[in-house]
């Protein structure tokens, strides 16, 4: 018992200090989200990836942001130069079964003409997916995570919660690889290659 008792600390632990290396702001946070290393935080480790857990925010245009209550851990995959990133969610990263996420990624549907404002939101809206907070609004919304070298980040929500972010999608439409391919690291492979 007492075996068991110290094997489960020190693997806390360990994915403890794992996460606090990926980024997370303070052992406490980290030890919060511990249990999450298992699976999908684990894979995205195993690929190359950093696991970023952010906080969903309303009113990111605004000086005094609000946080709402959604958390969710993201994969961040950087490329070599550290000029381009994408980021995926852990879960549709993980997933072996199709997301609508990655076969969006996968269709690289060419961006449609009209889109006005944001070319990468309009995109995800093109998809099926959404990027927004609150609606259409000048208010804004992201993931956030303080310190982070993208602190809000935009993603492209899908109806079955599968994500990637909105201007990685977009990018890759157009044949531009941001960060890291994702048909080399997406565990539900291309059904079209």
């Amino acid at each position: 018992m007492e075996i068991l008792l110290f094997s489960r600390i020190r693997i806390l632990a360990a994915a403890a200090s794992l996460l606090v290396a990926a980024g997370l702001p303070s052992l406490a946070r980290a030890a919060e989200f511990a249990p999450a290393i298992d699976g999908p935080s684990a894979y995205c480790l195993a690929s190359g990836g950093v696991v970023e857990v952010r906080e969903a925010y309303f009113g990111t245009n605004n000086p005094r942001p609000l946080a709402l209550a959604g958390r969710a851990a993201f994969c961040r995959f950087q490329s070599a130069d550290k000029m381009s990133r994408i980021y995926v969610l852990t879960s549709t990263l993980f997933a072996t079964q199709p997301t609508l996420a990655a076969l969006a990624y996968y269709s690289k549907t060419p961006l449609a003409k009209g889109c006005n404002g944001n070319p990468a939101s309009c995109y995800c809206s093109q998809l099926g997916g959404t990027d927004l907070f609150g609606g259409i609004n000048a208010a804004g919304g992201a993931w956030v995570l303080k310190g982070s070298i993208d602190e809000d980040l935009d993603t492209c929500i899908f109806p079955d919660l599968s994500s990637i972010d909105s201007w990685g999608l977009t990018y890759h439409s157009a044949g531009i690889i941001r960060g890291k391919d994702l048909s080399k690291v997406l565990r539900y492979h291309n059904p079209k290659a």
